[in-house]
């Protein structure tokens, strides 16, 4: 899932349905934006243009079915963590390993 998570009104239902549709010893690869754990100010230059993209169209396009988690672009780690843990899967990990500018990839184990 590229550029997913953070745009769903319902999150971790949608991650819970994944998670049942996997084979057994099927996981789950995400890619979201790579933003710091925490807000900091003043925000880096691609933080500030995630910000911009999630006021101008993920917020909304995520706002227009309620209930909403209202995520918005900023997706941080902790928060990608939590849905995933809701949705079941019992181990979150970030694959370090890939080295990207702007995605953080994870891999969601059952």
């Amino acid at each position: 899932m590229i550029e997913t998570i953070h745009d769903l009104s319902r999150p971790v239902a949608f991650l819970d349905s994944v998670r049942r549709m996997l084979a057994p010893g099927g996981v789950a690869l995400v890619a979201d934006e790579k933003v710091g754990e925490t807000f900091t100010a003043p925000a880096d230059e691609l933080e500030r243009l995630f910000y911009a993209a999630s006021v101008l169209c993920c917020l909304p396009c995520g706002l227009a079915e309620q209930p909403s988690a209202a995520t918005g672009t900023v997706i941080r780690p902790a928060t990608l963590r939590r849905y995933a843990t809701e949705a079941g899967f019992a181990r979150v990990s970030v694959l370090d390993d890939i080295d990207h500018d702007s995605y953080r990839f994870y891999r969601l184990d059952p």
